[in-house]
């Protein structure tokens, strides 16, 4: 794939100039509703707030934690893609594909549904496990059989586990239908009607995994080289597999905790980041960061005309993209293999 931005100083601009594209996507994201707030008002809450007026109130409890959620979410999203896919080697790997999202989603349907649980604290756990088993499981499936793990068999397992835990949801949905409609626009993905004291119980793991991607950056290049260079090369390839999945890990299942299930994201982004400066992913993972924010502010944004007054599931307008983008990467990859063999 080719790199447009070769230089480091051009890689650096790069990322700067997406960070400022993001800023102004986070203030349209404040400004831009069903009741239009002008730029002066969205910088006069925050500098002299009001509590008594009707457009402060918007901005400070309503648009601002959805467009802080949007941002952080869609960068959590990106950044597991992007491991997903360096550490299988497969470009349509990421955690909605693979069953990750979905296994978070069941175990915290079903703790719902049959545990005495409020706390978003416990919840975030659960989701934990949710990733870690679904992930664990499509790695071990997809990795069984004479050749080891290619990239038809582990997408064949994570579709396989993504309908398996979808189609268990469902069932705990009908089953205790009445208890469990809070949850149904929560399964779809959405950062509406958020709270910012609700993502400090998850914050911690959102930071610790990006710093844990970015200092992993270097061993991802190795270990892209292939498995048996790596190791040529000194590297523990599995501690390092096994970090990058714990990372992944913490990305998506702190992003589910708090926003339902958001696919494609981590399909999409890596790709442009790539094409943008390359396989070094200690560039690739902040573009990753930061595009992956500004697609998803994006979709929030676009997700409040559509159908206004009422508001799309963000879940559906990501999938607006990812589903063709993921029809695109799949008879890619097919021609390439035809053509190589």
């Amino acid at each position: 794939m080719r790199s447009y931005l070769h230089q480091p100083v051009y890689k650096a601009l790069g990322l700067i100039g997406c960070a400022i594209v993001l800023g102004g996507l986070f203030v349209a994201s404040i400004a831009l509703g069903s009741t239009p707030i002008r730029f002066l008002t969205v910088i006069e809450s925050f500098r002299d707030y009001d509590a008594s007026l009707k457009q402060h109130v918007i901005v400070m409890t309503t648009r601002l934690p959805r467009a802080v959620f949007a941002a952080v979410i869609g960068a959590n999203l990106a950044v597991a893609g992007a491991l997903m896919q360096a550490l299988t080697r497969n470009p349509m790997a990421s955690p909605s594909i693979f069953g990750i999202n979905s296994g978070a989603v069941f175990f915290v349907v079903a703790a719902l549904a049959v545990l005495p649980i409020s706390s978003l604290n416990q919840l975030v756990w659960i989701a934990f496990a949710g990733a870690g088993v679904a992930a664990f499981t499509v790695y071990f499936l997809g990795s069984m059989g004479r050749g080891g793990m290619t990239p038809l068999k582990i997408v064949l397992a994570g579709s396989a586990m993504s309908a398996l835990f979808a189609s268990f949801t469902q069932g705990m949905l009908v089953l205790d239908e009445s208890g469990l409609q809070n949850v149904l626009f929560w399964l779809a993905g959405s950062v509406s009607g958020k709270e910012l004291d609700s993502l400090l119980p998850v914050l911690p793991y959102m930071l610790f995994a990006g710093v844990a991607a970015l200092l992993l950056a270097r061993s991802v290049n190795i270990l892209a080289t292939g498995e048996e260079v790596a190791k040529g090369l000194g590297q523990k390839t599995g501690l390092v597999k096994l970090l990058i999945a714990l990372t992944v890990i913490l990305l998506a299942g702190s992003s589910v905790a708090v926003a339902g299930s958001i696919g494609f994201v981590g399909l999409v982004i890596p790709h442009i980041a790539r094409f943008l400066v390359g396989i070094d992913y200690r560039w690739v993972i902040p573009y990753s960061a930061v595009l992956g924010a500004i697609l998803l502010v994006s979709a929030d944004i676009a997700a409040r005309f559509l159908i206004m007054p009422a508001e799309m599931p963000l879940g559906v307008m990501t999938a607006l993209v990812g589903a063709p983008f993921f029809v695109y990467t799949a008879r890619k990859e097919y021609r390439a293999k035809g053509a190589s063999q």
